[in-house]
């Protein structure tokens, strides 16, 4: 981003280097540390191949805050999230947040109405009943 320009999520103005990354739920980051864990786990028999503190309070961190356990639920929701063309911020905002109404979903993620992908409350209100489903059901 130019100098004169500011950040604003709002606007999706987060910079070109931030909306072209992959991002990541925190639910897709538990299952993600949980293999490498499992991996860790079976090397244990070495002395010198110790699991940092750091990775247990990470590992500790996203589990605690994912909203997702299941495996395929957590694929589940990045499918319905991107039928809805939203740039990856706002897919992991909405996912990891999982607002429950229109209006906490436009507060949290504004762009998703500014931008144009998603022109009326009713397909922002199909979206969360779709989430909201994935999650019953998990």
């Amino acid at each position: 981003m130019s100098g004169e320009e500011e950040e604003n999520a709002a606007e999706l103005k987060i910079g070109e280097e931030f909306l072209k990354a992959k991002c990541l739920m925190n639910c897709e980051v538990a299952i993600i540390l949980d293999h490498k864990y499992e991996q860790l786990q079976q090397m244990s028999d070495d002395p010198t191949n110790q699991i940092s503190q750091v990775f247990e309070k990470s590992l500790q961190y996203v589990k605690r805050f994912s909203r997702y356990k299941n495996p395929d639920a957590v694929r589940q929701v990045r499918e319905v999230l991107s039928r809805y063309k939203l740039a990856e911020f706002e897919l992991c905002v909405l996912g990891n947040l999982c607002p429950e109404t229109v209006e906490e979903a436009i507060a949290m993620v504004p762009s998703i109405k500014n931008k144009g992908r998603i022109q009326e409350d009713d397909q922002i209100e199909k979206l969360l009943n779709d989430l909201s489903l994935i999650k019953k059901f998990e």
